[in-house]
């Protein structure tokens, strides 16, 4: 029996039907692991406590959010439905005892296309949005067909098949603007994303510059094996992971113990690699 609170149960009722447009019996079921009966009965207590918000849509067996959907349980940030998405849990309320995090600044997500680019992946659509960059800072038309999102240390990405590149990409979450368009579905999927499939392992090891007491240290903190450390990641993500463990590929820094761990196999991951 599942003994999380009644209110934990009614947040994520209320998280999943504001952002992904539907909730039931078995999406609890999957969260919680109760049984069907005390799912449902969730869902009517949480209808009685809120009762402008569900709508029960027969033909598709869910509860949908109302148009006068007010939540009470949900701040509606979109870092809390990430969190949960990238987790599985929902964000406690406690801080945790005796510890602290960085505290990264949140990048500004916009609720209505969040909610539209979740609809898009679960339903394998096609979406029309405006997107910008550094490059190209003025909106641009797109239309992608997300399927996955990307949590790559200091931001969201959404993994996606881009028509106008003809390829699939990745775009950060804070760069989409505009009214969203929900169009039909899409034959281009995560099945056939090349770099989403192909595993690629990175080989680490410490810096050679460094005495052999500080390489110690290092394979002690990363626990290598034979002095090396193995990584292995999709083949679209090696930037990302490489950014995060701080490594340069382009070059070494001037000072060994900055630099700390230097990248063994560049040659293997070249075609990974934004440098290409």
């Amino acid at each position: 029996m599942d003994n999380t609170s009644a209110q934990q149960r009614y947040r994520f009722i209320e998280l999943i039907a504001y952002w992904e447009g539907r909730i039931n019996a078995t999406t609890l079921a999957q969260q919680f692991g109760q049984s069907r009966q005390q799912n449902s009965a969730d869902i009517n207590n949480y209808k009685n406590l809120a009762p402008d918000n569900l709508i029960y849509d027969s033909s598709l067996k869910v509860n949908i959010p109302a148009a006068s959907f007010l939540p009470q349980f949900i701040s509606t940030q979109v870092d809390e439905y990430l969190h949960w998405f990238h987790t599985g849990q929902l964000p406690s309320a406690a801080p945790p005892l005796l510890s602290e995090s960085l505290k990264i600044p949140a990048r500004k997500i916009s609720p209505q296309i969040m909610r539209c680019l979740v609809t898009a992946i679960r339903q394998q659509k096609r979406i029309e949005v405006d997107y910008v960059s550094l490059n190209n800072p003025n909106r641009e038309g797109r239309v992608i067909a997300p399927h996955s999102f990307v949590n790559t240390g200091l931001r969201w990405h959404l993994r996606a098949w881009c028509e106008k590149s003809s390829e699939y990409r990745d775009f950060v979450l804070s760069r989409f603007r505009g009214e969203p368009e929900l169009l039909e579905k899409s034959l281009h999927t995560a099945a056939q994303d090349a770099g989403w499939n192909t595993q690629v392992t990175l080989i680490l090891q410490p810096d050679p510059r460094l005495s052999s007491a500080k390489r110690e240290v290092l394979e002690n903190d990363y626990q290598m094996q034979n002095g090396q450390l193995h990584i292995t990641t999709k083949g679209c993500l090696v930037n990302y992971l490489l950014r995060e463990m701080q490594i340069n590929t382009k070059m070494l820094d001037g000072t060994p113990e900055a630099q700390q761990l230097v990248l063994v196999n560049q040659a293997d991951i070249k075609p990974w690699l934004f440098e290409g």
